[in-house]
């Protein structure tokens, strides 16, 4: 399996505008909410009168429309957006989206979060009749798949390639006539349309890039349909029956910003019954319970409310620091956390505590974090993790491909307890995340993708099939 695949997958986050005057500014708040999706490059394609225009790099979105006129250039009443997630190496531009395609008699941007299991042997495929791609990411593969169909009409075009592609996807396309919205048969990647006060409509992953812009949420994207927005409204169609919910639970677990509702679910009421449920589960003997900010807070509140003990900040973030998750080597990883966290001594001092992560994956902060808070003070750190076990890669979505990076899977947890230093571990079991996700679909997992703790992957992996 060449090296390549690990760098085609990412969590991003895609934002659409259809009908709205200042479709950019707009476009541009939104991808700013959902700026915890990806910190590796962002860019808007407007369509100003029927013709595409982008603008797109580099870093973090502030630091890509660092000039006023890079945004205001980009005019018209239509807009999409993207924000990429860092993954190590292929950090280029080539990657960063939406992607822009001028063919000679049409343009077609597209904006995609998620990941193709079968993108490899299509590109192989693809090459080998003269396509060229201009990415290594795997989101241009759609583009292609519909330039080769031979149905009549776009609309047909674009079922007859998303029914060839696999994996995870959430797609944003936009011609100079249409925007059109698609989601994978499992549903693994959140997707919401709102309407503004105008009637225009928005496309976001996330609900709260809907707040932002002050659109109202009207429905919530299902697996297998595929939308379409033009002057006339928005028309829900299907690319497929064969239908299956199975949405990613890490979005719920860490993804997710807490202000997000997905498929009608709170983010945050989520995770504090994740944290509730744990309490049960694993008691641990301490005085006070404290949260890795920020992603654990809420699992953290929701502890402590269910074990009757104070709920403190015994850790203070950086706000200025990225996800360590998304620094691309180890070395870069430890080095963030020593400037991302700190210990309040007056809180931990003397204390008992129980320390609440929302989850391991490399385990390459737990020890830090645990000797932060001794050296505080704190006499003993109960360390309680409101997931289950990381044991198995992703193919979905996220960055790690690797059963070698997950600890969970090459650890028992007394081994990962005395790793840490820590003086207890615990992991919220299945159950209690899905009791506290609480989503009730009448598919497996009540309709979650639970395949990170138990290796039961909703689909066939195709590439990615020997990686399991």
């Amino acid at each position: 399996m060449p090296n390549e695949v690990r760098s085609l997958n990412e969590e991003c986050g895609v934002f659409g505008v259809w009908g709205a005057e200042n479709a950019n500014y707009l476009t541009y708040l939104g991808l700013h909410s959902l700026q915890h999706r990806g910190q590796e490059g962002a860019g808007i394609v407007a369509n100003d009168r029927q013709k595409l225009r982008a603008y797109r790099n580099l870093g973090l979105l502030t630091q890509v429309f660092s000039k006023p006129e890079y945004l205001n250039a980009l005019v018209g009443d239509t807009a999409i957006g993207h924000v990429r997630y860092s993954t190590a190496g292929e950090n280029k531009i080539e990657n960063v989206q939406p992607l822009l395609f001028d063919f000679t008699d049409s343009q077609i941007a597209l904006a995609h979060n998620g990941n193709l299991t079968n993108a490899i042997t299509l590109k192989k495929e693809l090459e080998e009749k003269g396509h060229i791609f201009k990415s290594s990411s795997d989101s241009e593969v759609l583009v292609h798949l519909i330039k080769v169909s031979n149905a009549p009409t776009l609309h047909e075009k674009i079922v007859e390639a998303l029914n060839k592609i696999q994996g995870g996807f959430a797609y944003l396309l936009m011609t100079k006539n249409e925007m059109i919205v698609a989601l994978d048969s499992h549903g693994f990647r959140p997707l919401s349309i709102g309407q503004l006060d105008n009637g225009a409509y928005v496309v976001a992953s996330e609900t709260c890039a809907l707040d932002a812009v002050g659109a109202k949420l009207v429905h919530n994207v299902q697996p297998g349909e595929l939308i379409t927005i033009n002057d006339e409204g928005m028309k829900v169609d299907t690319w497929t029956t064969d239908t299956t919910l199975a949405i990613c639970s890490m979005e719920f677990i860490y993804f997710a910003r807490p202000d997000s509702d997905i498929l009608g679910v709170n983010v945050h009421s989520a995770r504090k019954r994740m944290g509730a449920n744990l309490a049960k589960e694993y008691p641990a003997p301490g005085d006070i319970v404290v949260g890795v900010p920020n992603s654990s807070l809420s699992a953290a509140s929701g502890y402590a409310e269910a074990s009757g003990l104070p709920y403190e900040m015994g850790l203070i973030k950086n706000q200025y620091m990225g996800r360590e998750f998304i620094q691309p080597t180890k070395e870069l990883r430890e080095k963030s956390v020593r400037q991302k966290l700190a210990a309040v001594k007056g809180v931990v001092n003397g204390k008992r505590v129980i320390l609440v992560d929302d989850s391991i994956v490399r385990g390459t902060t737990c020890a830090y974090i645990v000797q932060l808070l001794k050296d505080a003070g704190a006499t003993e750190v109960h360390l309680r993790i409101a997931s289950p076990r990381f044991m198995h890669p992703c193919f979905y979505g996220i960055d790690i491909q690797e059963k070698s990076e997950l600890i969970a899977a090459h650890k028992s947890i007394p081994e990962m307890n005395q790793m840490f230093g820590s003086d207890s571990l615990e992991f919220l079991s299945e159950d209690g995340l899905i009791d506290a996700i609480g989503l009730d679909s009448d598919a497996p997992y009540s309709g979650l993708d639970m395949s990170y703790f138990n290796g039961d992957y909703p689909t066939y992996l195709y590439d990615y099939e020997s990686k399991k």
